[in-house]
């Protein structure tokens, strides 16, 4: 059994699979809910740290001060040697921390779009992936590949959508927790994403068999959240 905190910055991008996932193996978690309380346990609390999505920016320390804060966690997490996972802002989060730039993607992308797997992400001796996965994808921000890291995926619209640091630490750009109720949230809090773009889905097309989408996702998830907590084990 793993002690997993998980770092929520908005009601309506949760843990979804993730917390699900945890519960069924049996892992104790607890949520830090930042829009509620931004108070962060220390590190020595936690075996693994999940860094959840949001709309604000790595860069938004002078107005979001518990950012401050949430990076020193996410480092000291690193250095102590911690399973650490970031999902979407959690992922930008993690490339800012270990030094590389986060910057404005050419393209916004928000809706369900193929991720080609690298060479290196087809054979990953961990986290190996299929050749090319559908995934949820909302984000306007991406990042530079942090030195270190190995470049596990990428989509056509987004270079840099997955990378892996050693064995314990993984970053997705995309959503496999995704549920089709938080797909619908999505829409709700963050319509105003929704602006003409070559890779910005209609609502429709967001909700689209975004069951079967979802279930194949979490299959997926289930797969590499098995492989990255296993990682010290080995």
């Amino acid at each position: 059994m793993k002690r997993i905190h998980i770092v929520q910055h908005v009601s309506f991008e949760s843990p979804a699979r993730i917390a699900a996932w945890a519960r069924e193996r049996g892992h104790a978690s607890a949520t830090t809910r930042v829009y509620e309380q931004a108070v962060f346990p220390p590190v020595y609390e936690m075996d693994a740290l999940v860094v959840m999505g949001g709309p604000m920016s790595v860069h938004d320390d002078e107005r979001i001060p518990w950012l401050v804060a949430e990076k020193r966690l996410i480092a000291g997490a690193v250095e102590a040697g911690c399973f650490v996972l970031g999902v979407c802002l959690g992922a930008q989060l993690i490339a800012s921390v270990a030094g590389a730039r986060v910057h404005r993607n050419r393209f916004k992308e928000v809706g369900w779009f193929d991720v080609e797997a690298t060479r290196e992400g087809r054979s990953h001796p961990r986290f190996g992936l299929p050749p090319v996965f559908g995934a949820f994808h909302w984000h306007d921000e991406t990042f530079q590949l942090p030195a270190g890291a190995v470049q596990l995926a990428r989509t056509e619209a987004c270079e840099q959508q997955m990378f892996a640091i050693g064995d314990r630490v993984l970053a997705m750009q995309f959503h496999l927790e995704m549920e089709p109720a938080g797909i619908d949230e999505m829409v709700v809090h963050a319509a105003g994403d929704l602006t003409e773009g070559p890779f910005v889905q209609a609502k429709d097309q967001l909700a689209a068999g975004a069951g079967d989408a979802c279930r194949a996702s979490h299959r997926l998830l289930d797969r590499l959240l098995d492989a990255w907590i296993a990682g010290g084990d080995t």
